[in-house]
């Protein structure tokens, strides 16, 4: 009997390697006559809120920056309390005379008096950027934030209605 050698069968060179597409760059369309299951987009927009340039978030976050600088003096305070009474008494003695209420001006004063208070200012600069980059709970903060409004909302609108209700009785003698 004969042998057959069986060669493996190869594109010719002259045809495209995959098959051509003729909606290159766009996504696959459906078969016509079935339906997608994709939500259309709205195109919705932000509420427009006035102001004098800034936008709330950045009123926001120059608040969180005061209040971390806040924070901030009071973590280092109690630190120093334990390990160092000596600077501590030093950290106090300068907060009876600044005003924390600007944060970098707080700051630059202390840095400015004496290199042992420069210290306390470095410290405070230190400590201050590592509480809002790794401490300070972002995603607890919202929702916070979101179950104050709620809750905020929900007890006006209870009291409006148990006003409004009491006047229909009184009005009505029920």
């Amino acid at each position: 009997m004969a042998s057959l050698a069986l060669l493996p069968l190869t594109q010719p060179s002259f045809l495209p390697s995959k098959p051509f597409k003729s909606n290159v760059g766009f996504p696959p369309s459906p078969p016509l006559n079935q339906r997608t299951s994709h939500a259309t987009p709205l195109n919705c927009h932000k509420m427009y809120v006035p102001g004098n340039g800034a936008s709330p978030e950045a009123k926001a976050a120059k608040n969180l920056h005061d209040f971390f600088n806040y924070i901030t003096v009071k973590i280092v305070s109690a630190q120093l309390q334990n390990y160092n009474p000596e600077a501590y008494k030093d950290l106090m003695e300068f907060m009876n005379t600044h005003s924390l209420n600007d944060r970098d001006k707080f700051c630059a004063s202390l840095m400015r008096e004496s290199s042992r208070r420069k210290t306390l200012a470095l410290r405070i600069l230190e400590v201050r950027s590592a509480y809002s980059k790794r401490d300070f709970e972002w995603d607890n903060l919202k929702r916070l934030v979101f179950k104050m409004v709620d809750e905020s909302n929900t007890k006006l609108m209870r009291e409006y209605v148990q006003e409004t209700t009491r006047v229909t009785e009184k009005e009505t003698g029920m």
